[in-house]
């Protein structure tokens, strides 16, 4: 049996495989730059459709994604959210180097 526990990981110089919640938004702010449905996004961003529902909230909340007019299931990032996703880009950027 595969054995997780998180002192077999460590000692192998493995770090915390959960994702960040900024993670997570800027990936979902990603996939709605040209429109996705909920599926699309919990497939993509490897999430389940309760966990998606919260941040999906949040962004539309902030302003960061809407509703597409021809499809109330459809997300679209906004003008804002991508200006967001571009200053996570550089962050993300800036570890890699």
């Amino acid at each position: 049996m595969l054995n997780l526990s998180n002192d077999r990981w460590r000692n192998k110089g493995l770090k915390n495989l959960k994702r960040s919640r900024e993670t997570i938004i800027s990936e979902i702010l990603d996939i709605c730059a040209e429109g996705a449905c909920k599926t699309r996004i919990v497939y993509q961003a490897n999430l389940n459709f309760r966990t998606v529902g919260p941040y999906l909230e949040l962004l539309k909340t902030n302003g960061l994604i809407d509703t597409i007019q021809d499809s109330p299931r459809k997300y679209e990032t906004t003008t804002r959210g991508l200006e967001l996703l571009g200053y996570f880009k550089n962050i993300q950027r800036e570890f890699i180097k």
